[in-house]
């Protein structure tokens, strides 16, 4: 397990047998988000992202905003995703144990994330606590942005699962002309309508040589715990995460592959996001409040002044032969059936 120092990122959760890490590393040499500045990194474009994709790597915390900033927030120096995304942190280990603490002064916010492994565990037990410091109750986006990449992201092959209900694809063309999926439609996981007529089984990565997506999943209402699965057929790994499902009832899926042109995308990128969180969709703070919900459940949590909240998930990587239809996680170890 490798966490990163600026951004927080969980960098790498490997399998060192067979040196696989399921979470993507960017096709671009990484500088850390600090050194970034506009005039001489053009190679990381130059709008409220690119910062951010200057050191992005694998799982990407959202905090306090899923989505890109306002034009007067970027003004402000606020990046896509909200400041915790770029920010230093302090980061300190013990044999068992490490520990994320950073201060986001933009948000008014305290960050703190405990990641632990237990010997001979193949599950990393992950708490955050989000301390609001202002005096004000607040709305917050607050989702887990984890990203799959090669060599563990196989087009055609890689399998997912995941227990969603209701779906829908976002109302904007994500994709720039090179999607396959209708945009805005409304259906039941996992088929999405195609443009054109049919549909698409997103229960596996999808073949083509070009294309891009978004879409968001409610989780099932009638379960205590939400998760998801990725396996690899060539690696035979599982890959997945497990929540409570009150904390995070969104599943967000983002797919990049070979469609962004711009710098420092190039066209070179092969990314699937399994991005569980508080809202269904990436989107500016003023929107996200004005969707309020999607099919009855609240797209962003309330946080009160000077108040805290706790959220208790897993991330788990194992050996398998194939994929799992259930997952569940004890709170020590994970059980695929």
């Amino acid at each position: 397990m490798t966490v990163l120092v600026e951004g927080g990122h969980i960098a790498e959760i490997a399998d060192k047998s067979i040196g696989v890490n399921p979470l993507w590393t960017p096709p671009w040499p990484s500088i850390e988000p600090s050194t970034y500045d506009r005039a001489r990194h053009p190679e990381y474009g130059a709008d409220a992202e690119s910062k951010l994709l200057a050191g992005i790597m694998g799982h990407n915390l959202c905090l306090d905003l899923f989505g890109g900033p306002s034009e007067a927030e970027a003004a402000a120096g606020l990046t896509v995703h909200g400041e915790s995304s770029v920010a230093r942190y302090d980061i300190t280990s013990e044999a068992q144990e490490i520990t994320e603490r950073v201060s986001l002064p933009l948000a008014e916010l305290r960050f703190e994330r405990r990641l632990r492994l237990r010997p001979g565990s193949r599950a990393i037990h992950i708490t955050e606590t989000v301390e609001n410091v202002s005096a004000l109750d607040r709305p917050i986006g607050w989702t887990q942005h984890v990203t799959l990449g090669p060599p563990f992201l196989v087009p055609g092959s890689t399998e997912f699962r995941a227990p969603a209900t209701r779906s829908k694809v976002i109302e904007t063309d994500f994709s720039g002309g090179k999607g396959y999926m209708r945009i805005g439609a409304e259906f039941d996981w996992p088929h999405v309508p195609r443009i054109g007529g049919g549909t698409v089984d997103m229960r596996v990565y999808t073949s083509a040589p070009v294309s891009a997506a978004y879409s968001a999943h409610l989780m099932d209402p009638h379960r205590e715990q939400a998760w998801f699965v990725a396996f690899s057929p060539q690696s035979k790994l599982l890959f997945g995460y497990v929540w409570k499902r009150p904390d995070f009832p969104w599943l967000g899926i983002w797919e990049e592959n070979h469609s962004r042109d711009r710098p420092p995308w190039n066209g070179k990128a092969m990314t699937r996001g399994m991005e569980f969180g508080a809202s269904p969709m990436p989107e500016t703070r003023r929107a996200m409040i004005e969707r309020g919900s999607l099919f009855g459940v609240p797209g962003y949590r309330w946080l009160e002044a000077k108040r805290k909240l706790t959220v208790d998930y897993c991330a788990f990587l194992m050996p398998a032969a194939r994929v799992p239809e259930s997952v569940e996680w004890d709170g020590e170890g994970v059980r695929a059936s």
